[in-house]
């Protein structure tokens, strides 16, 4: 199974750090925090991996390289000349990357101690989601969770998606090129049960400001 790290976006809230760095190369305990990605995927098996880049891009092959270091490869899906095209634009870009098989997505800002599973199938879902408990930033969460499918009911008890997922390439297929948020597509295929989904209850934490990089800092 391929990985997919999502590492295209701004970070606007943790500027002035990402003003001249981009988000997944700012450090937690002296390491990018997309090397701790990295690190965590070819612990787990995972030996191809896919990384969107846009805002200061060029930072982050030069950071990683082709990933031979760690024993794994990397593919680097280039969204600098048209901007972050978000989540759902980002992975419908490098569809021809990912291949025909289910893939693991991983924000690449999150901090977690998630088991990433190479072996993780899709039998009756085109996407599998992981939430979390709701954290002080998101208090009203994202989904709900229903015997084991994800549910888009504001009248239900919501979690947060983690940013974490696998997802079958077919889940993204007749959607077209460009800038395209995941969660209303996740709504979507909601609607059709499509999605099933999973409450982790681990170590997770959303790195979306200096505050909370500094808060991991001081935790690990």
């Amino acid at each position: 199974m391929k990985a997919m790290i999502l590492a295209a976006g701004r970070g606007e809230r943790m500027r002035p750090l990402t003003d001249t760095v981009p988000k997944p190369l700012l450090k937690v305990q002296g390491i990018p925090l997309i090397e701790h990605h990295i690190e965590r995927l070819v612990s787990a098996g995972f030996y191809e991996i896919i990384i969107n880049i846009a805002y200061l891009g060029h930072m982050i092959p030069e950071v990683l390289g082709n990933g031979s270091r760690w024993g794994v490869t990397l593919h680097y899906s280039d969204e600098q000349s048209e901007g972050a095209l978000e989540s759902a634009g980002g992975i419908v870009k490098a569809l021809p990357l990912l291949g025909d098989e289910p893939f693991l997505l991983v924000n690449g800002d999150v901090w977690t101690d998630y088991p990433f599973d190479p072996h993780f199938t899709l039998p009756d879902s085109l996407a599998h989601i992981i939430l979390v408990p709701n954290p002080e930033h998101n208090r009203a969460g994202d989904f709900a969770l229903e015997e084991g499918r994800a549910i888009c009911d504001e009248d239900e008890t919501r979690y947060t998606y983690s940013g974490i997922g696998y997802y079958a390439p077919k889940f993204f297929w007749g959607l077209t090129y460009g800038k395209k948020p995941l969660g209303p597509i996740l709504c979507r295929k909601m609607e059709g049960d499509l999605v099933s989904a999973e409450l982790f209850r681990g170590v997770w934490n959303d790195i979306g400001t200096p505050e909370r990089l500094s808060s991991v800092n001081a935790s690990v």
